[in-house]
């Protein structure tokens, strides 16, 4: 690691440090670097792009290993039930509950006034497939629950993973997602022709 790897919070219990030399060791001996520093933020969604392979949500996970925090993701509800529904929780699922009546917006941001703290990663895109529209509901999440949004990038070009910029929605999605894209309009992802950042 001849440049210096961006920055992760301070270590707190006896696992965080062991873990973070050895996420950070895995993705060194993968080819990838880290840059940008970990924001001190306890609670926010880290929007995670490209999001063009199941690699993805590994490569992240391991760099929140290495930053020593732990990302939640979305998942069904029926994850997290049955013998082995407490292994998915553990493993950063947050529950949702996807029927018609029950709003994901409103959900996430209960989950979030019910935690202390709470790291939501969200691909914008929704989707492994390319999509030219993103969908909305990471801003939303965010802006409901008064939570700042993490820019967190995955460049397959240069394999790099970097945390780009952290920012406070201030409702106007419209206003706003085309400086969200902007960030990841150099962004290369594993499958190249899946990925549309535009901005």
């Amino acid at each position: 690691m001849s440049a210096r790897w961006g920055r992760p919070v301070p270590a707190t219990g006896p696992i965080r440090q062991p873990v973070h030399w050895l996420c950070g060791a895995i993705l060194w001996l993968s080819g990838w670097k880290i840059r940008g520093d970990w924001p001190p933020a306890p609670k926010a969604v880290v929007v995670c792009a490209p999001h063009t392979s199941n690699w993805d949500g590994i490569w992240m996970l391991l760099a929140g290993g290495y930053f020593r925090i732990t990302l939640k993701w979305m998942g069904k509800a029926s994850l997290t039930q049955g013998p082995f529904g407490f292994i998915v929780k553990a493993l950063g699922c947050v529950p949702v509950d996807r029927s018609a009546r029950h709003d994901m917006v409103t959900q996430m941001a209960d989950a979030f006034a019910a935690r202390d703290a709470m790291l939501l990663a969200i691909p914008p895109e929704g989707t492994r497939d390319l999509r030219a529209e993103w969908k909305s509901g990471f801003y939303h999440i965010a802006h409901r629950a008064h939570v700042p949004i993490i820019i967190a990038m995955l460049d397959y070009g240069t394999r790099t993973i970097e945390i780009v910029d952290m920012f406070h929605p201030s409702g106007d999605y419209a206003g706003e997602i085309g400086r969200i894209r902007g960030y990841y309009a150099r962004a290369v992802g594993k499958h190249k022709d899946k990925f549309a950042a535009g901005g």
